[in-house]
């Protein structure tokens, strides 16, 4: 099991302001919370992995062309939590890129969506159940 990834954003409040809306609903909670970092882990005690968010130190676009990052997808219970994210990030301005919906091209059942973060970074809530 993978313990921790690290995310570099160019505005660590601003990412801070937009993650600790998100994440509650991709069953999340707030761990540290520090002039230089933040972080989130499984909500309730869950084993999982957690996520923090660092200052990045020189500028530039993400690229999920480039070498690093592609996306980042996190798993929901629920078809509905799959919807209430996309309701809550399309509501913060954020592109959705795909979805919600089903996507019969990967191992079923597959329903998701995929939207950008402020900053580009590509994120998918996704649920593997039927209902």
């Amino acid at each position: 099991m993978i313990g921790h990834l690290g995310v570099n954003v160019p505005d660590l409040a601003a990412a801070k302001a937009y993650y600790d809306q998100v994440m509650p609903l991709l069953e999340f909670e707030e761990f540290l919370s520090a002039e230089d970092q933040f972080a989130y882990r499984p909500a309730g005690g869950k084993p999982g992995t957690y996520l923090f968010f660092y200052p990045a130190l020189q500028p530039g676009d993400h690229s999920p062309d480039r070498a690093g990052l592609q996306h980042l997808a996190f798993m929901v219970r629920t078809r509905a939590a799959v919807d209430e994210v996309a309701a809550l990030v399309a509501g913060l301005g954020s592109e959705i890129v795909e979805g919600p919906r089903e996507y019969p091209q990967y191992p079923p059942p597959y329903y998701a969506v995929f939207w950008r973060d402020p900053f580009g970074f590509k994120l998918e809530a996704v649920c593997h159940r039927d209902a």
